[in-house]
């Protein structure tokens, strides 16, 4: 999976992580992929539970040393 973007949200906190993705998200195509990248553990709710309300596809995340990358397919 190659992501178009890597969006850097590493040390924001709730609700900053989950705006920025909004925001970031809104400029790609339909199919292309986002990659966020983060340290506020309340993402591991919230970015799945917006990509269903927003009809965006979530492909998971990896766990890195000191920080998560998120996967989000545009919807």
């Amino acid at each position: 999976m190659q992501p178009k973007v890597v969006l850097d949200a590493k040390g924001l906190s709730c609700p900053m992580p989950l705006l920025r993705t909004k925001k970031e998200i809104g400029k790609l195509s339909a199919g292309e992929i986002l990659q966020v990248d983060g340290t506020d553990p309340g993402s591991r709710n919230d970015i799945p539970g917006w990509c269903e309300r927003s009809g965006h596809e979530y492909l998971g995340e990896k766990e890195h040393s000191g920080y998560i990358s998120f996967f989000i397919k545009k919807g």
